[in-house]
């Protein structure tokens, strides 16, 4: 069995918040401080002034971390923002070291963790080209024999031999973007690179990065692209404060963050698998129960599932007959849709309304749903802004592209294809 390409051993990584800031201090003053810490020392050797050090306030980013990555395995590291992911990179790329704990790596490391650092303002982008490899690790060799090949990728042949303080902020990440991802290592590093430039670029660095997968290197990749995420790496760790909550498959692990994210909890006396969050402050004086269920044993809803929406209204001693109209509205609360039902002819305390939305027609979103009671003058009798949460993730995309579908709808529409000589050529969208 081949020894592990990265082993992480109860690793920790504490940082000191606060404290004064530091005056620029002259060489005097330097000496002049030693001695007196010095003499504060010798002080409290014989019972006098206590040389404690000040303390200060602490948060770990990590706590207790282990792990083993194998040759050509590729992971992903996935968490909320603060949860630990960019402070593990920087301890294994040896930008920081750790406060507790050990690393063994087996192999020549990259890292795109911050793409550009290095990059000179009132150098040419040739120049640059050279001095981000060397700062890399690449070999003068090793960038000639690259070089074309770099410039070609970031689309910036033109401009070359152009200072890059006069190059727009797409042209700069591209060109940094390029010469990280011709990296020759054994182990890449990568830190939510993968945003840079316009959609067409975004796509051609998601490309490289799948040749990178596949060409038997070992990959850490720390995105909140879950699309990528699922699509690129066989192996996800889920960090939450600074510690690993989940290991395992990717669609698992990935499910598992995206319940956690909403709050869901599965809990419902209709079915065993609601994805739609409420709680007690959803409800009004006759909205009681709102949820949307998806095909039991489904861990989550995606683009490609239909899903129904299931709503109990208590009549609360009205006797006439009711309908129930929903909202669903994108993140800037810009209506989506919205659906009414017909009125109610069923007798009875409680009316319970379900509604169907059919598959391939929402997007990779989280959808906010609001919902309204109504009577049959049409009056609303109850108003619930904010039922809850409607999560729909991404599924398998056969065309391979794996960056964010725009538009807050995602339909899956029927087109053909013809030639110029009239002959139909059909197709589904």
């Amino acid at each position: 069995m081949r020894a592990p390409a990265i082993r992480v051993e109860n690793l920790g990584k504490m940082y000191r918040i606060g404290g004064p800031v530091e005056r620029y201090r002259t060489f005097r003053d330097t000496v002049a401080q030693s001695v007196a810490g010095l003499g504060r020392r010798v002080r409290s050797w014989f019972g006098g002034e206590n040389g404690a050090a000040p303390k200060y306030e602490t948060i770990w980013a990590l706590k207790d971390v282990s792990f083993e990555v194998q040759p050509g395995e590729v992971v992903g590291i996935i968490g909320r923002n603060g949860a630990g992911k960019s402070t593990l990179l920087k301890i294994l790329s040896r930008i920081t070291e750790p406060t507790t704990g050990r690393v063994e790596i087996r192999g020549r490391v990259g890292s795109l963790l911050e793409v550009g650092t290095g990059f000179h303002p009132e150098l040419t982008g040739r120049e640059n080209v050279y001095l981000n490899g060397a700062i890399l690790g690449m070999k003068r060799a090793e960038v000639d024999q690259k070089f074309d090949e770099i410039v070609a990728f970031a689309e910036i042949e033109k401009f070359i031999d152009t200072p890059v303080k006069h190059y727009s902020s797409g042209m700069y990440v591209r060109l940094a973007f390029s010469v990280a991802a011709h990296l020759d290592t054994d182990i890449l590093l990568v830190d939510e690179v993968l945003s840079v430039g316009d959609a067409g670029f975004q796509r051609k660095c998601l490309t490289k990065m799948g040749g990178v997968t596949t060409a038997g290197k070992t990959v850490l990749f720390v995105s909140h692209n879950l699309t990528a995420i699922r699509s690129l790496c066989n192996r996800v760790l889920y960090l939450s404060s600074g510690k690993i909550v989940a290991d395992g498959a990717a669609n698992s692990v990935v499910n598992e963050y995206l319940r956690a994210s909403e709050g869901c909890e599965e809990d419902s006396d209709l079915t065993k698998k609601p994805y739609l969050c409420t709680s007690s402050s959803a409800k009004g004086p006759f909205l009681k129960t709102a949820w949307f269920a998806i095909e039991e044993g489904k861990p989550v809803l995606t683009v490609a599932d239909s899903v129904q929406g299931i709503f109990i209204v208590d009549r609360n001693g009205y006797k006439g007959k009711l309908a129930l109209g929903w909202y669903l509205l994108a993140r800037d609360e810009q209506i989506v849709f919205n659906s009414v039902s017909g009125f109610t002819e069923v007798s009875g305390p409680q009316v319970v309304f379900r509604c169907n939305v059919p598959g391939r027609l929402l997007n990779d979103e989280s959808y906010t749903v609001r919902v309204q009671v109504i009577e049959e003058n049409w009056r609303v009798v109850d108003d619930v802004r904010h039922v809850g949460i409607l999560r729909v993730a991404d599924g398998e995309r056969p065309s391979g592209y794996m960056g964010k579908w725009g538009g807050v709808v995602r339909p899956a529409l029927k087109w053909s294809v013809s030639s110029t000589d009239g002959e139909a050529r059909p197709d589904v969208g």
